[in-house]
């Protein structure tokens, strides 16, 4: 891991919740947030405090005992955070309603994404950490390779006819449009969307079989939030074999695609996700032609 760069000027970094000023380069960092953690692991900043749980597989060093645990994705542990004396405290999303708390403990972030522009929010916020640890060159270059891989899948896209998002969770389902925490699939990676106006609740709209065959998409996206934070609920491709969506042209064409529900739905805006999610979708259009 290479050191943080020698900076003598403070700088004022902005954030969804106002500005931060960093007297200096922070070297005691925690975080809160998987997006930042997996984007500050993959240029090789070191982190001293993680989450104490859903870490995911490709993060799995984390869960080492060399590195504090503060807290959940949703509640510090104060009194940890507070003996750790940190320099730079990240929150984000879940995290993000204890933001005024942290930050009388030590310069706090938000590094939130917006559900209205998440690519764009999740590239800054990854230009924002690379200001901060001197890592720019390296951020610039992942978001380039994501840019360019964007265009390629927006190619594929429009031959790919409609698509439809699903969650699955406890038996349930709900579906997400265009303006909502998965809609970067369709602002972004241009899929075209088969339910023009869906709730944007945080948890999705809820949804019938009779719906998704109403909707009859030409591709249904799935991700299984039971899988993704380790509940033993039943499998999302078990609750979708059911007559009804087996008449939709999604089904019929085999083109129902099991989204990375770790990626997807914990960790969001890391560029090593972004990347892999890309990848994935078009991994899964490719499949297709």
């Amino acid at each position: 891991m290479s050191p943080a760069p020698s900076r003598a000027e403070p700088i004022t970094i902005t954030h969804a919740q106002g500005e931060t000023v960093l007297p200096a380069p922070p070297k005691t960092v925690l975080t809160l947030d998987l997006a930042s953690l997996e984007t500050l692991d993959a240029v090789g900043v070191e982190v001293t405090g993680v989450v104490s749980s859903h870490i995911p597989a490709h993060l799995s060093k984390y869960k080492d005992s060399k590195y504090l645990k503060i807290g959940t994705l949703f509640e510090p542990d104060y009194e940890t955070i507070n003996a750790a004396a940190p320099d730079l405290i990240i929150v984000a999303g879940r995290s993000s309603p204890k933001y005024k708390e942290l930050s009388r403990i030590a310069p706090t972030i938000d590094l939130s994404t917006d559900e209205n522009a998440f690519l764009a929010t999740a590239f800054r916020n990854a230009r924002t950490l690379g200001r901060i640890f001197g890592k720019e060159s390296e951020i610039e270059a992942r978001i380039g390779k994501i840019e360019t891989a964007i265009q390629a899948v927006r190619e594929k896209s429009r031959g790919a006819g409609r698509g439809l998002i699903i969650l699955t969770t406890g038996g349930r389902m709900s579906a997400y449009g265009p303006r909502s925490r998965f809609g970067t699939l369709h602002t972004d990676f241009g899929i075209t969307p088969a339910v023009d106006a869906l709730d944007r609740a945080v948890h999705g709209q809820g949804i019938s079989f009779e719906l998704i065959l109403k909707a009859n998409p030409d591709w249904l996206f799935v991700i299984d939030r039971d899988a993704a934070i380790g509940l033993a609920g039943q499998p999302a491709a078990q609750l979708l074999d059911n007559p009804l969506v087996a008449r939709t042209n999604a089904w019929q064409k085999g083109h129902v695609a099991y989204l990375d529900p770790v990626r997807w739905y914990l960790v969001g805006g890391g560029l090593v996700s972004l990347q892999a999610n890309i990848d994935q979708i078009t991994h899964a259009l490719d499949a297709t032609h």
